[in-house]
Order: C-alpha cells, then structure tokens, then sequence
C-alpha cells in the first residue's frame, strides 16, 4: 500500500486528529485520495461487524488464511443474520484493520493471532 493512502486511512480514523473531507477535497479528488476513502469505508464496515458480533454475545468467527499473493481471507458467519462475509484483505489493510480501536482484542478473543 502506498505510504500516502496508509496516512491518509490512519488519520481518517483517528478520533483525536480528524481529517475533514470537506476541507481537504483537493486531497480527496485524486486517485490516491478515493483509494484512500475506499479503504477506509470498507476497514470501518469490516470493524462494526465484528464489534456488533461481540456485543450481541455471539461468535464471529474470523479465518485467516495467508494466500500466495500476500493476502488475508476474512471469514466472518454472522449467526444474527444467518449470513457470512468474506472479505480479501492486503497485509497493510489487515495491520490497519488489527489497529482500530477494540478490534484486536476481538480477534484475540476469536483467536485469531494477529
């Protein structure tokens, strides 16, 4: 991952430095920027799975596999909705995903070693 869009993920995340999208759209406007946006939506929507999983006292459980590109498979069965996702992660994206806020002791508590 390009060090530009990993910051940019990072400080889109961080509560104490919030980076406006309205007053930094110049930034936003380029390829790196949406990139950056994709990710960050996707990472945020990947994260509040797993937490409601664990808030309702259910069990997400999360499989990762290492394939041969470098890549994370992510597989959640989310028994609320009788449903499963699936999601392919880069090993940037897994480290930023492992870095938000209660997700890691989610996958500890799932033992997932991260």
């Amino acid at each position: 991952m390009d060090p530009f869009v990993r910051r940019l993920v990072e400080r889109l995340h961080d509560p104490s430095k919030p980076l406006s999208r309205n007053r930094h759209f110049h930034t936003f406007d380029t390829p790196e920027g949406r990139l950056a946006l994709k990710v960050f939506r996707r990472l945020r929507s990947l994260r509040n799975d797993i937490l409601a999983c664990q808030a309702e006292g259910r069990r997400a459980r999360i499989s990762r596999q290492l394939s041969p590109a470098g890549d994370y498979r992510i597989e959640l069965l989310m028994d609320r909705l009788s449903g499963r996702r699936v999601s392919m992660l880069q090993a940037a994206e897994f480290e930023l995903l492992a870095a938000l806020p209660g997700v890691r002791e989610a996958l500890e508590i799932l033992d997932v070693a991260a």
